[in-house]
């Protein structure tokens, strides 16, 4: 077709960041025709829409991720892509390589997390936890930590040693 990239509709495209992988959103509720390429430093996004319009973005993305460890999940709603970064813990302060943000993208608040506040967290917990062993090394039950969820087993083992081998 004579269409031009830039007369294309863009999907409203959310995204956040984590310290292995970008999160992008195009937000397309009934697409159908769906393609998404996922490249190391680009990713571009097709579809129509439920009203028949060719939707398309394209992004060339701020650093460079591993297309072979990403992914994209189709929902009624929306098309989510993992973007795993070739850089762990390096964050990104904006999605796309350009400084200029496009009207159509915006960062996706209600999942952004500040990487610093959550560390200080995990050393808030461990703290708690080495504080407890300290205060019951002499009796006989080490505590049950039970109120940690799973994602803080390594706490729990670091806990553990340090109760087994003082």
């Amino acid at each position: 077709s004579s269409l031009s990239v830039r007369k294309l509709q863009k999907a409203k495209t959310l995204w956040y960041d984590r310290s292995k992988y970008v999160f992008l959103e195009f937000c397309v509720e009934n697409s159908r025709d769906v393609s998404v390429d996922i490249e190391s430093n680009k990713v571009i996004f097709s579809c129509m829409n439920e009203d028949n319009v060719k939707i398309y973005n394209e992004i060339n993305l701020y650093d460079t991720i591993q297309p072979k460890d990403s992914r994209e999940k189709r929902s009624d709603r929306s098309i989510t892509c993992f973007l795993r970064k070739m850089k762990e813990k390096v964050a990104w302060p904006r999605l796309t390589k350009e400084n200029d943000k496009p009207a159509w993208l915006s960062v996706d608040f209600d999942n952004w997390r500040d990487w610093d506040a959550e560390e200080e967290g995990e050393m808030a917990i461990a703290e708690h936890y080495l504080d407890l062993i300290n205060s019951v090394k002499d009796k006989k039950a080490p505590p049950s930590m039970d109120d940690l969820d799973d994602s803080d087993v390594s706490i729990k083992r670091v806990v553990m040693y340090t109760i087994k081998n003082g």
